[in-house]
């Protein structure tokens, strides 16, 4: 049995409205999940880029990286289209903020979710995770590096 906390399920639409279930991935895939404040926003546009120009990094056979926002499923939409996204953009929209306040990375003041990180092993348990403020990016490598940690250790293959 795993000490790690056990990573709250969801299910969310994407941006063409298929729903996306965390138990999906159980004993399938690793999961990085990544929460993210507003779309079309110049600092999460810039960290969702670094995401896709490091998928290969990020998502595999053995691997899925989620990005998570309150945004509405069409503006995720708009957003994935525009930038070229090849990953889901799921809308945590309503209950607003429900998967968010799970994970403890909801902003009641702002409406929003944190910028919070969270590298899930194929068991559900949660092995890694950082949350930044709203103004402050997140880099890459970090859970990158969480994430060959999980592979390595056979936990997450």
């Amino acid at each position: 049995m795993s000490s790690e906390p056990s990573a709250p399920d969801f299910e969310l639409p994407d941006q063409h409205g298929r729903r996306v279930g965390l138990k999906g991935f159980r004993g399938v895939k690793n999961v990085v999940l990544v929460f993210y404040p507003f779309a079309f926003t110049s600092v999460c546009s810039g960290e969702l880029r670094a995401l896709q120009e490091g998928l290969g990094a990020l998502q595999g056979d053995d691997t899925v990286l989620l990005a998570v926002s309150c945004d509405s499923m069409h503006s995720q939409r708009v957003f994935s289209d525009q930038e070229g996204f090849d990953f889901p953009l799921l809308s945590d929209f309503w209950p607003h903020g429900n998967a968010a306040r799970a994970y403890g990375v909801f902003d009641d003041d702002k409406g929003c979710a944190l910028r919070g990180t969270f590298v899930i092993d194929r068991e559900g348990a949660i092995r890694w995770s950082v949350v930044n403020g709203l103004p402050d990016a997140r880099d890459l490598h970090d859970y990158v590096k969480a994430l060959e940690a999980v592979r390595s250790t056979g936990t997450g293959h």
